[in-house]
């Protein structure tokens, strides 16, 4: 299990305040339980924060043709008929996963495609599992038009701790389930909007996992 980029600096930094601290501890404290102390919980927090950026290799083992598969891993918190007024302004299928800081916090793109818009809202930073964080929190939006045709929005939602989004997408690039879409640092959310009439693959409260698990079944373009 390798580091995922976007955590190699954190990593680094944390680690150098981990040893300093504990160094200075082992020197200044004679009470060695305190300092054992010291050095279990900076060791547990290290470990935290170095199981957060993992990063697994994941091949999609499928023909993912007219599948959205789960862009993240974590929890459905939302399968529902929305109107999704800021970009597609149109009724839509919201399929909803939510993230906790558990979870690997890589994103993949949901469908096979071309990016045909990428957009960045600055926000607040409420709980990522409540409904109204999709269009009050720190988002980024990523329009992907499928080789049928069909535009699939994926949503990255900052939660109540996150506070950095990162999107790799490009306008106009081609992009592959396979391929990573972002990454969002500590606790948050990813929607999918997909057209009406698609086939829901997953249930509430399921877990599942990016680039991994088939959440829904495009309908066909009329």
């Amino acid at each position: 299990m390798k580091v995922h980029k976007e955590g190699t600096g954190i990593l680094l930094t944390l680690f150098t305040i981990l040893f300093i601290v504990n160094l200075v501890s082992y020197y200044t404290i004679a009470n060695r339980w305190v300092y054992y102390l010291i050095l279990g919980v900076s060791s547990i927090l290290f470990l935290l924060v170095l199981n957060f950026f993992r990063s697994p290799f994941r091949r999609f083992p499928y023909d993912s043709e007219g599948l959205v598969i789960a862009p993240a891993d974590g929890t459905i918190v939302a399968i529902e008929e929305v109107k999704e007024n800021e970009i597609l302004h149109r009724e839509c299928l919201q399929i909803s996963i939510f993230m906790s800081v558990f979870n690997v916090h890589a994103n993949w793109f949901p469908v096979n495609g071309t990016v045909k818009h990428v957009s960045h809202n600055k926000g607040r930073f409420v709980a990522a599992y409540l409904p109204k964080s999709s269009t009050e929190n720190e988002r980024s939006a990523v329009v992907i038009t499928t080789r049928s045709g069909v535009d699939v929005l994926a949503r990255q939602i900052a939660g109540a701790i996150a506070r950095r989004i990162v999107t790799y997408a490009k306008e106009g690039e081609k992009c592959h389930v396979d391929d990573q879409m972002g990454f969002i640092k500590f606790g948050s959310r990813v929607d999918v909007y997909i057209p009406l009439g698609s086939e829901v693959l997953v249930e509430m409260d399921q877990q599942v996992t990016g680039n991994q698990t088939p959440i829904a079944r495009l309908a066909k373009p009329e």
